[in-house]
């Protein structure tokens, strides 16, 4: 419900009565500044204001003959307000409303999806202190590392998800730029005081050197963040997926009453949420290369960002606004299997406290490659079947109890132990 919910409520930003309203808000400013310096007379300011209205299918209509968009905009709204219409998009170029309403629409969005990116922070909060001590073997290059515990594995998704909330922060500022500096940026029609008390009404700051449109590197970097974004979430969905293979479940997105995972296998629950964000992930990353592609325009503009723009920007927060809903789901109604966990840590027999064996060994003055070559053999011979478990396998062999001790060996395997600086980093990560 919530994924269906935000969905909708962020793709209503981009639709085209949002967009061309998000125009008229801009073309409204511009003729009320105008109107206070005289430039334009207050009563067609006071017809304007109250006569001026989107009507998008009269637009459209208009399109058709003008091939146009904001020609076929203005026209549109001008035909509602009568004569006084023509004081409408005084001294602007089609740029100076699209570019600086896009700001206004893209600043709305990057708040939307803050609030989103905010709910999954505290989900994944919650989940990492209720997990802190839940022991969980870690790996890498997909087999048995170390021991760690899961509530450690996510405050690390917290703490991307966390960066990844601050470079949208930080888009949100670049991209709240905008401009009325016309044709090629020189003000030939409109003083700079105009631009500058437009944008302050409209909450915007004011592109410094404008050609004809915002520089495209700002929205670059909103794409940017977005991919960026995304990526942390493909992270989490990945890790979800493998933590559910048979072989390891010991993780399991939500699975609902009723819900069905094959049409020919009835025993099947499959990471479909996370395999869905894995896949989407994709489709943002390609986007942001989109817009990198979008800064090099040539001279003061073309056109060839502008459909490009059309697609990869809605898409692109839309997506985003699914994902992070979708995550949240996943990340507080996932299935945990601590049982499950401690055996997969057991499996590795000891192995993972092969390190600890190792220092150990150092401490009483072996050399590392001394050390190091009496703890792999005791390692292998366990790889191999022939000794039950490292510790039993340490305990019989002299050259290392006559280093250690019978208790040294023991306390290498102390879990607990391992795992003592685990609380310091969960609350440095997520807070108490």
């Amino acid at each position: 419900m919530i994924e269906r919910y935000t969905r909708q409520q962020m793709g209503r930003l981009f639709t085209d009565e949002a967009r061309l309203n998000a125009w008229l808000r801009v073309e409204l400013a511009v003729t009320e500044v105008l109107a206070e310096r005289g430039e334009v007379p207050k009563k067609a300011l006071a017809a304007i204001k109250r006569r001026a209205r989107v009507d998008v299918e009269r637009a459209k209509q208009i399109e058709q003959t003008v091939h146009h968009d904001v020609i076929a905009f203005v026209t549109s709204v001008a035909e509602n307000i009568g004569p006084e219409g023509r004081y409408l998009h005084l001294g602007l170029t089609s740029s100076d409303v699209i570019d600086t309403a896009l700001a206004l629409v893209l600043v709305e969005a990057s708040d939307q999806l803050l609030v989103g990116i905010d709910g999954l922070l505290e989900v994944l909060a919650e989940q990492a202190r209720q997990h802190g001590g839940t022991p969980i073997v870690g790996r890498t290059h997909g087999v048995h590392a170390e021991p760690m515990t899961f509530g450690l594995k996510i405050a690390s998704w917290h703490a991307e998800i966390e960066r990844g909330r601050a470079r949208v922060a930080t888009a949100r500022e670049t991209i709240r730029f905008g401009k009325l500096s016309g044709a090629v940026g020189t003000y030939a029609h409109l003083p700079p005081v105009v631009e500058r008390e437009v944008m302050r009404r409209l909450g915007l700051r004011v592109e410094p050197v404008a050609t004809q449109i915002v520089p495209r590197d700002r929205h670059a970097e909103v794409l940017l963040a977005l991919a960026l974004l995304a990526a942390g979430l493909e992270r989490i969905a990945t890790e979800i997926r493998h933590l559910q293979r048979t072989e390891v479940r010991e993780v399991e997105e939500p699975f609902r009453k009723g819900q069905k995972g094959s049409s020919a296998m009835p025993h099947k629950r499959n990471p479909i949420a996370c395999e869905n964000v894995s896949g989407l992930a994709r489709l943002v990353r390609s986007n942001a290369l989109a817009a990198l592609n979008n800064v090099a325009l040539w001279h003061e503009r073309d056109i060839s960002h502008s459909s490009v723009e059309r697609v990869i920007i809605p898409d692109s927060f839309v997506l985003l606004d699914f994902m992070v809903a979708r995550m949240t789901r996943v990340v507080r109604d996932m299935h945990v299997y601590p049982q499950a966990m401690a055996q997969n840590l057991e499996r590795s027999r000891g192995l993972v406290f092969s390190q600890v064996l190792l220092l150990a060994l150092v401490g009483t003055g072996l050399t590392r490659e001394q050390a190091y070559s009496l703890v792999q053999e005791n390692a292998m011979a366990v790889w191999s079947g022939e000794r039950p478990d490292l510790m039993t396998s340490c305990l019989g062999d002299e050259r290392i109890t006559n280093r250690i001790g019978v208790k040294g060996v023991r306390r290498a395997f102390d879990l607990k132990r391992s795992l003592r600086h685990v609380p310091v980093i969960v609350r440095r990560a997520v807070g108490r």
